[in-house]
């Protein structure tokens, strides 16, 4: 990708020291094939791009003089991560304990997202969701709010003041809830248009089509979402699929008339290559292959699953060669447990192990950066770090505990390093986060 000309005329500003990024897909093309790493480069930005990045010595002749170069030896600068599928308004009911799924959701999340009737609550917890993000090294997601709109236009009024690339939907929902959290399939679809038209394309933001699930919409509901769709192809469509078996069970008795699930969603034109699915776990192969012809994305949640019982997500069946599903990486915050990719990746690696597959430290590394760009079909734009890309970037200091101090002193191969993280690391790892080329969280001395 050649550098945009405006960046080439703004100020430049740059960071160096050790990176990690991807010029492949490691499940496809084999990790050594599909890694990059420099053990001592320069990533140069402007105007929210990346305009340089290679080896210290090469790029820093190049820079204009009296650029500012930040340097960070002894951390990993990667790509900032991607979180696929995630709850703002639930940041409030995180470690809230008990209940599977369907009890989960009546006990917890839906009285959390009731409170969203009040835009005050909104904003602030927008800007506690979106703090933790940054605090984690997180600068790309899609993101969930509630069936009010004014939550959506909330975040992203946030989400603006950092130049977050976010994808970001109102929940569409009008059975199967409370009253106060349910729309209707005319209006909840006539609000949903609208904040397409405020918002889709505004800066970094976009808009996704976000039926909660199929049990939470009437089939005339569903009709008008995929109406949307078609009406408005360039947007995102994110729902939930086969999480729990309870649910399963219930999506069959309410659509009697559809073969399985994901047929449901397919019947009224949501599932494509913009499509985001929550969980995926209880899929048959036909559904997979299905997935796989349609081009739609599975979001991998970890530690929600673990969370409430829900199942083991088998990423080894999702990738198999014949019929590879795109699949990220997500914290789904609230049933999730923790804002950190780093803890995501060590629970997806235990989850991985338990369907029968170890999970490789450079594979989770691309999973949570690269694999959940491509996911989010934002691969070109966010994920990398790659010239004329967005400069969105986190890092990591390597010995950000006494405990990862100590070990990091017996590692042998950056494979080995990597993998510390994912099991010992935290938001304590997250040194900086830079979004569209400006450090917006430093970790405090």
């Amino acid at each position: 990708m050649s550098p945009d000309p405006a960046a080439a005329a703004a100020p430049v500003v740059a960071i160096r020291g050790p990176v990690l990024t991807w010029r492949g897909d490691p499940f496809r093309d084999g990790l050594e094939s599909a890694r990059v790493y420099e053990p001592d480069a320069i990533v140069a930005m402007a105007a929210g791009h990346i305009t340089a990045f290679g080896p210290a010595e090469r790029v820093r002749a190049t820079l204009p003089p009296g650029t500012p170069v930040e340097h960070y030896p002894d951390h990993l600068i990667t790509a900032g991560f991607l979180d696929a599928h995630v709850h703002y308004p639930q940041t409030a009911i995180i470690a809230a304990w008990g209940g599977a799924l369907l009890e989960w959701l009546d006990r917890h999340a839906f009285p959390a997202e009731a409170r969203f009737a009040d835009p005050a609550w909104a904003r602030e917890v927008a800007r506690v969701f979106l703090g933790e993000c940054l605090r984690h090294g997180i600068t790309s997601a899609a993101v969930y709010g509630t069936v009010h709109a004014h939550s959506v236009d909330a975040l992203l009024e946030a989400a603006a003041v950092h130049d977050m690339r976010l994808i970001a939907g109102k929940v569409l929902m009008d059975r199967n809830a409370p009253e106060a959290l349910r729309d209707d399939a005319v209006g909840g679809i006539a609000e949903t248009e609208a904040l397409i038209g405020r918002w889709h394309g505004r800066g970094r933001a976009l808009i996704a089509i976000t039926p909660r699930f199929a049990a939470s919409c009437t089939p005339a509901q569903l009709e008008a979402a995929g109406a949307l769709k078609r009406a408005h192809p360039e947007v995102w469509v994110q729902t939930h699929l086969s999480e729990n078996r309870d649910e399963v069970r219930w999506v069959r008795e309410l659509f009697p008339e559809r073969r399985d699930y994901l047929d449901v969603y397919e019947h009224h034109g949501l599932v494509g290559r913009r499509t985001v699915l929550g969980h995926a776990i209880h899929l048959s192969d036909d559904e997979l292959a299905r997935l796989h012809e349609r081009g739609a994305a599975i979001a991998h949640c970890p530690t929600s699953n673990l969370f409430l019982g829900s199942g083991l997500f088998d990423l080894a069946r999702a990738h198999a060669v014949s019929r590879p599903v795109r699949v990220g990486l997500a914290t789904d915050i609230g049933a999730g447990t923790t804002f950190s990719i780093l803890q995501t990746l060590g629970e997806a690696y235990k989850v991985s192990q338990l369907a029968g597959h170890a999970l490789s430290p450079g594979h989770a590394f691309w999973l949570a950066t690269a694999g959940t760009a491509e996911a989010l079909d934002l691969g070109d734009r966010v994920g990398r770090v790659a010239v004329g890309l967005e400069a969105d970037l986190a890092v990591l200091d390597l010995r950000s505990t006494p405990l990862l101090e100590w070990r990091m002193r017996q590692v042998g191969s950056l494979d080995d390093a990597l993998f510390l993280q994912m099991m010992l690391g935290d938001d304590r790892a997250i040194r900086a986060t830079y979004v569209a080329g400006r450090l917006v969280y430093s970790r405090p001395a």
